[in-house]
């Protein structure tokens, strides 16, 4: 038989919730292929998008810079440079960035090009990801807008980045953000000419 079958794959049998509040957290009970049963935790807040806006004449990218609760508590990082992102409400993922983009940064986009959907930390949470490309233009930034929803207290900064300065903080290891990271990366490779400063032989 395959040890790609479903006889021979780790299996849930069970969860239990121990927390519920803007995430649940889970014990899930797994019966591993020789049938041993061990608890691994999980959380559970649901899908979410990201969305790396990049203005291709002016050469500059519109990220946002925030305070994030793990990191400080880790080591007392104070902020965190990120592309616009967030939980996804709306069933078609475009929808969700788009509307993202428009809280934390003001802008209005209607071109994506879609980067993947990945595990943001497999190992622990549920949390899947639809990553977008998003060209704009400086009219499409309206003025007073972004900045995040003050009922959720999200005190957004919105930064204007050149794309050859993200280039060097990603090439010197500086981006500390995975989904920002893996954005910058993909649009290096999809629009080089973009970075043609950065990426000289």
């Amino acid at each position: 038989m395959s040890r790609d079958s479903q006889d021979d794959a780790p299996r849930i049998v069970g969860t239990s919730t121990v927390y519920e509040g803007w995430a649940r957290y889970l014990v899930a009970e797994v019966r591993m292929p020789d049938g041993t049963r061990i608890g691994r935790e999980v959380e559970d807040h649901g899908p979410a998008v990201a969305v790396l806006p990049y203005d291709p004449e002016r050469r500059v990218a519109l990220l946002v810079r925030q305070f994030r609760t793990p990191p400080c508590f880790v080591d007392g990082t104070a902020s965190i440079l990120e592309a616009p992102a967030g939980l996804r409400e709306e069933d078609d993922p475009e929808a969700c960035a788009r509307r993202e983009a428009f809280e934390e940064v003001g802008l209005r986009l209607s071109t994506f090009e879609p980067a993947g959907r990945v595990w943001s930390l497999p190992g622990l949470s549920t949390e899947r990801m639809d990553l977008f490309l998003a060209p704009y233009r400086a009219a499409d930034r309206e003025e007073g807008a972004g900045g995040g929803l003050a009922e959720e207290h999200e005190n957004i900064e919105v930064v204007e980045v050149p794309l050859a300065t993200l280039a060097a903080e990603a090439e010197a290891g500086e981006i500390a953000d995975m989904k920002t990271l893996c954005l910058i990366q993909t649009l290096r490779l999809r629009h080089p000419s973009l970075f043609a400063d950065t990426d000289r032989d």
